[in-house]
């Protein structure tokens, strides 16, 4: 069935039922993912390429451990790898009683400033600022603005991993939004 196409070609989804068969056929996803959960694990626990190469590598293995369990649900299968990785890092703060920063570029925070309707011009000093109230934010509530702002997935994405609706994850980042906005006009 799936012989005529070359293993890249096929969906997640051909590809997840074949990996259930044959384990090989996982290294297509690990490959077609890899760079995207690292990524996100680089950022979330702050640029420690090593630990976050272990952390990447527990993440597929773990993957890989639960493909009988997964169930394509018409969601991205990169949603289920990213609620692993987020479980990862979690563990890893755990058990190192660590916690993170947020990293942010101009650009993001151009988009959070948009988001927010904190204006669209800042002097650095304000930018500054607006990433120190970032990292002030309860860790779930950052994990949420990394994962919509930084790492550019859908509501729809976001709420897979959380295993929440759509609704939901919509409505808890613009509550984070509107909370840093009124938090930021008071302070002004």
């Amino acid at each position: 069935m799936f012989k005529k196409k070359n293993r890249t070609q096929l969906s997640d989804s051909e590809l997840v039922k074949l990996a259930k068969v044959k384990r090989a056929d996982f290294g297509v996803l690990y490959e077609r993912y890899f760079d995207a959960i690292f990524r996100f694990v680089f950022k979330r626990i702050g640029g420690d390429e090593a630990s976050t190469g272990d952390l990447t590598q527990q993440t597929f293995m773990k993957a890989m451990a639960s493909l009988e369990k997964y169930e394509d649900r018409g969601l991205p299968f990169c949603s289920w790898l990213y609620r692993i990785a987020q479980n990862e890092v979690n563990l890893f703060f755990r058990a190192n009683k660590k916690d993170f920063t947020l990293e942010i570029e101009d650009k993001q925070v151009l988009h959070i400033l948009d988001e927010a309707n904190l204006g669209n011009y800042m002097t650095i000093e304000d930018q500054e600022k607006l990433v120190l109230k970032l990292n002030e934010l309860p860790q779930e509530n950052r994990d949420l603005i990394e994962l919509r702002f930084f790492q550019d997935l859908s509501f729809k994405e976001i709420a897979d991993i959380y295993t929440i609706t759509e609704a939901n994850a919509k409505m808890r980042i613009y509550r984070i939004l509107e909370k840093m906005n009124t938090n930021w006009k008071e302070n002004k």
